[in-house]
Formats: structure tokens, C-alpha cells, sequence
């Protein structure tokens, strides 16, 4: 079963790859690179579900006739101090042109004053599943954490380098791939559709 993921990062494509290598189950996740790209979408809705839905629908669309499946995801990070800011705007929260070294400078600026105790955030993830039969299925996940003072690791992509899971004392960019995909907000999201999609495969199909 391939997913064609709307999305032409290379690092979420391999994260998810990622997780379904370790679910086991025949699952080929496909960059939107390979039909063409990502068709352009106003990311407005002021949702996670309504931007995963607009991106997954407009992928479904360059999918042409026969059974195709479109997977978006949603996902940001929600800061308590700044009100569940960036949030949907994650990607965006340095300007319009969606530079992720931009955006980190920009959170460590403006929470420089903000004390440890006041640090609490969460990764939010939507997954957004659609099908030329019609069909639609929505997953979440979320993940408790704080924020460092000042980012630390080189792995990971995002605000990976700020954020630490509730729990532990590493932040995601220092953590092995494999630990932060029992962790992130998109490992939970992908087990509520790895589940949906075991279902849908029949139980003689996982590893």
C-alpha cells in the first residue's frame, strides 16, 4: 500500500518512513516529489485538521483515477507563555518564506526572559488520511515537554533543539532517531493510523 505523504521535506518523508519500518507493516510512504510536487496551499484554515485536510486533498487531486491514498500532516509547536503560539503558524512564525533556522532564533528571542518554570510547551501532530473512494480518517498525538533556554543537538529539524519530552533531560535534536519515534507528537499520531491501517490491510499483514 503506498501513501503519498503532501509534503516535499525530506525530513518528515524519512521520519515517516521511519515509523512505518518500525510498525512492520507494507507500507510505502511516497514523497509528494514523485507526482510532480506539492500543489500550492493556502495553509488559512487556523486549524492542524483544516491545513492536513487542504494539503492532503490537494495531493489526492494529482493522484489521477484508481484506488490512492493522500497522508498530511498538521503539526507545531504550542507555548503556554505566548498563548499556544506559533501553533499553526509554526512553520511560518519568522515570515512567509517558512526558514526553520528562522523560526528557532526567533522563539529563543522572544522567550529569553521566560524562566524554566514557565518553559511548558507541547508538539502538536494531525494526520490527515484521504482516499479516492471518498474515504477520510483524522489521528492526533501530542507531546508534553519545556523548553530549553538555548537549543542543543544537531539531529532532528525544527525546534527539535529547543524542545525536551516531559520526562527526560535531552532535548529531540539530541536524542537517537529511534528513541524520539517512541516520544514525538508524529509517533503517537502514526499509531492511531497504524492501527486504522492494520485494520484496513487485515491481520495476517504485520510483521
Amino acid at each position: 500500500m503506498k501513501l503519498h505523504l503532501a509534503s516535499g521535506n525530506a525530513h518528515k518523508v524519512a521520519e515517516f518512513q521511519a515509523l512505518v519500518a518500525a510498525s512492520g507493516l507494507p507500507v510505502e510512504i511516497v514523497s509528494a516529489r514523485a507526482v510532480g510536487g506539492m500543489p500550492p496551499v493556502d495553509e488559512d484554515a487556523g486549524t492542524f485538521v483544516g491545513n492536513a485536510r487542504k494539503k492532503a486533498r490537494a495531493l489526492l487531486a494529482r493522484l489521477g483515477p484508481g484506488p490512492a491514498w493522500a497522508l498530511s500532516d498538521d503539526s507545531g509547536l504550542c507555548v503556554d507563555e505566548l498563548g499556544g503560539a506559533p501553533g499553526v503558524e509554526s512553520a511560518y512564525y519568522a515570515g512567509p518564506e517558512g526558514d526553520a533556522v528562522a523560526n528557532l532564533r526567533k522563539l529563543v528571542a522572544v522567550l529569553r526572559d521566560v524562566p524554566a518554570g514557565r518553559r511548558t510547551a507541547r508538539f502538536v501532530c494531525v494526520l490527515v488520511l484521504v482516499g479516492t473512494d471518498g474515504s477520510e480518517a483524522v489521528f492526533e498525538g501530542r507531546c508534553e515537554g519545556t523548553l530549553r533556554m538555548a537549543p542543543a543537538g544537531g539531529a532532528g529539524f525544527g525546534y527539535d533543539p529547543l524542545f525536551v519530552p516531559q520526562g527526560h533531560s535531552e532535548s529531540f535534536a539530541e536524542m537517537p532517531e529511534a528513541r524520539k519515534n517512541l516520544l514525538s507528537h508524529r509517533a503517537l499520531a502514526w499509531q492511531g493510523l497504524a492501527a486504522h491501517l492494520q485494520t484496513k490491510l487485515g491481520p495476517s499483514t504485520a510483521s
